[in-house]
């Protein structure tokens, strides 16, 4: 089988690896069919990640298993199947109170798409093995798109996360987004449709502006302290500058969300966060905790992911046209007839 290997800044390439086999009866072996890039991914193929190449990337897809081993039995050969990111047995303590990215079961920071915590392989791959099947894949909903929720692996329930407990806990909570991707356009998807009172996505992207006001949220260029501030910011930048920027247009008590990642150091307004009483979260997602209910939310009709969707391509283009900076990419191959 082929895996899409990132072998240098902008350069992907596929390289011949074994056909993966079952190591477990609790493995399954998927097939990616709708594959795409997270925000992370663009950072890495921009040569600002800090694992040196070369190695498979790719950790977003919507997938159909093509084998499972005896013991598993939520999944069978032709579903289709979300596969989260991160590699988690789901028995462990850490797994049974919501923190799958920090499984015991497996070595630190055990992910599909880059090597930490071992090599897993990435989902711009033919072929996957995917561990405790049982534990991790999620079957797709019946009438959801397998395209649109390509993103479903990370940052569609990272961004549900992001948002939707905070409403739930303040109905018609002001929302800021300060963003550079799909995370901050999810976000803004969400919070419309959950009720936010305000929603101000900010992105010096023009075009991205434009997908956010068809959301229903205000947008700017800049970030700028607003009087009475935010209840909520999520800032999915990976830029320091702009995570004190957010905060410091947070109200009193006001909780910020911090998904991007922060490759390169900083300051922030600490003695304004004292202050103010601001609470930061900083943190990978737990996504199989809460992927269940993100895909509720995608299933309702109350949200639409798809316009975050920028390309749609044959996954045999994926090695010259995945450096090319696209949003939100989805790389395709044999999806069901029956695709809405």
């Amino acid at each position: 089988m082929r895996e899409l290997t990132y072998v240098a800044r902008r350069t992907v390439e596929w390289r011949e690896a074994p056909d993966p086999t079952l190591q477990a009866d609790t493995d399954a072996i998927v097939a990616p069919v709708a594959a795409t890039t997270c925000d992370v991914d663009s950072m890495i193929l921009a040569g600002q990640g800090f694992i040196e190449p070369p190695f498979a990337i790719g950790h977003e897809c919507v997938a159909r298993v093509v084998a499972v081993g005896d013991q598993v039995t939520h999944v069978a050969p032709g579903d289709l199947v979300v596969v989260p990111w991160a590699i988690s047995c789901g028995r462990c303590e850490r797994c049974r109170a919501g923190l799958q990215a920090h499984c015991t079961a497996v070595p630190y920071m055990a992910m599909f798409g880059a090597p930490l915590g071992g090599s897993w392989g990435g989902l711009f791959s033919d072929l996957v093995r995917v561990p405790f099947a049982d534990a991790m894949l999620v079957p797709l909903p019946s009438g959801l798109d397998p395209v649109t929720m390509a993103s479903a692996s990370d940052n569609w329930p990272l961004a549900w996360r992001l948002v939707a407990p905070h409403l739930a806990a303040r109905p018609g909570a002001r929302v800021l987004v300060v963003a550079r991707g799909s995370i901050g356009l999810y976000a803004c998807d969400v919070a419309r449709a959950l009720g936010a009172g305000d929603v101000l996505y900010v992105d010096p992207d023009p075009a991205q502006r434009k997908i956010a006001e068809g959301y229903g949220a205000r947008t700017a260029e800049t970030v700028e302290p607003v009087p009475g501030g935010f209840d909520l910011a999520v800032e999915a930048t990976g830029r320091v500058d702009q995570l004190a920027a957010a905060v410091k247009c947070l109200a009193p008590e006001g909780f910020c969300e911090s998904a991007g990642n922060h490759f390169r150091p900083g300051e922030l307004p600490l003695l304004d966060m004292y202050l103010t009483g601001v609470t930061l979260r900083i943190a990978r997602d737990n996504v199989r905790a809460h992927l269940p209910q993100a895909l509720d939310l995608a299933a309702s009709g109350k949200v639409a992911p798809e316009r975050v969707v920028s390309d749609v391509l044959d996954w045999e283009r994926l090695p010259e046209a995945l450096p090319e900076g696209h949003l939100k990419p989805v790389f395709v191959r044999d999806l069901p007839s029956s695709r809405p």
